[in-house]
């Protein structure tokens, strides 16, 4: 059958799989916009460009249209764009110089579009961490990203600082920190609290180990200074956590789930509330997710979970551990999709997943009905499985 190949699994045998499953058709845009009830971002990834003559694991080589187009395509079916983030290989092969590129190219674009709710990560990752740095020395850093972004117009997502993680002795240095830069921003931003589970090098972060003493001083923070934060992200990986905070946050102040586990009944809520979305995995789902909002601005939430569910299996595996390396995946499935032409990342990222982890994605995607074209992306799957020597 056409859409039949071998896959690899654990242990080194071959399985045939069929794709089966038909697409989740991807909502068209209303004249008026989509009409959301809650506010969705797509953490969003970056396109390189494979047939630059540099050194991949060195340099930037990044393919601005097909980047530019992939937020385009985002814009289309209503999500708004988290940039210049983890996703995009922020502090993991996308540094401060490359990040400033992207948010000029992505400001560019936004511009040319009365629905482009677009974000931008601003943090300290061009203040390398080391015994000698103080927490002035953190302070200046995020003041200078910061005013970068607020100077070429964007919004701010204030992300979580390796940096601050090393130099803070305790809480008090964390209060100190947020509490001078909020005070400066000239419109709300958005908090980013990372988990250690994305970056090792955030352990400890707002001066405890311990989940429940750190929301306690993040909490304080944003509560204190509820006029200039339009929302907090929590990516913690824990439905409980997000939940226990949100019913914590000063009214004004959003829940964004950065839960990729749990999102679904995290954005549906309960009778005390309920999340927004800032979501690595809405890069890769898309269709589905806007498909799932629409139904859920329309009052059916069996129909928002009959669409979303399927795809958690899918979101789970592409960010198991080591959670670091999702973002292999989520280009891995813009390469299935037809979205880019190769399956090649920054830094040589790639190669992060094994083709066993890949194989089992495939297999996902199909089931969560997010292979956009079957008959593409089998073809494509072959192509990857015939550089491992799977015929």
């Amino acid at each position: 059958m056409a859409n039949t190949l071998a896959l690899p699994l654990s242990g080194g045998s071959l399985s045939d799989y069929t794709v089966a499953n038909t697409p989740i058709a991807a909502p068209e845009k209303p004249a008026g916009g989509h009409a959301f009830n809650r506010v969705a971002y797509a953490a969003a990834h970056i396109v390189v460009d494979p047939l630059a003559d540099n050194d991949p694991w060195l340099d930037r080589n990044i393919d601005w249209d097909r980047t530019v187009a992939f937020r385009e395509y985002l814009w289309d079916l209503g999500l708004g764009v988290a940039d210049a983030m983890d996703t995009a290989q922020r502090g993991m092969g996308l540094d401060w110089p490359g990040a400033q590129e992207l948010i000029r190219h992505m400001q560019s674009a936004a511009r040319n579009r009365k629905d482009a709710l677009i974000a931008y990560g601003a943090g300290t990752d061009h203040l390398a961490p080391g015994p000698n740095v103080t927490i002035d020395d953190v302070i200046r850093a995020y003041e200078e990203q910061v005013a970068y972004v607020e100077g070429e117009g964007g919004r701010i997502i204030l992300m979580a600082s390796r940096a601050l993680a090393a130099a803070a002795k305790g809480p008090d240095d964390y209060i100190r920190v947020y509490n001078r830069i909020l005070g400066q921003v000239k419109e709300p931003v958005i908090i980013h609290w990372l988990g250690d589970m994305f970056d090792p090098a955030l352990k400890g972060y707002w001066g405890s180990v311990d989940d429940m003493a750190a929301m306690t001083t993040a909490t304080a923070i944003i509560n204190d200074n509820a006029a200039k934060v339009d929302g907090v992200k929590i990516s913690l990986l824990s439905a409980e956590k997000e939940i226990v905070m949100r019913r914590k946050l000063d009214p004004s102040v959003k829940m964004y789930t950065g839960d990729d586990f749990n999102y679904a009944e995290l954005i549906a809520g309960d009778e005390q509330g309920y999340s927004h979305a800032l979501l690595g995995i809405f890069d890769a789902i898309a269709p589905a997710a806007s498909a799932g909002l629409d139904r859920l601005a329309a009052d059916d939430l069996d129909g928002f979970h009959a669409i979303l569910a399927p795809t958690v299996p899918l979101s789970r595996h592409i960010f198991k551990a080591p959670t670091r390396f999702y973002k292999t995946g989520v280009v891995f499935l813009a390469y299935l999709n037809g979205l880019q032409d190769h399956f090649q990342m920054l830094g040589g990222q790639q190669s992060a997943r094994s083709i066993v982890h890949l194989a089992e994605l495939f297999r996902l995607a199909d089931e969560a009905r997010v292979l956009r074209d079957p008959d593409l992306a089998t073809a494509r799957m072959r192509t990857i499985l015939a550089t491992v020597g799977v015929a």
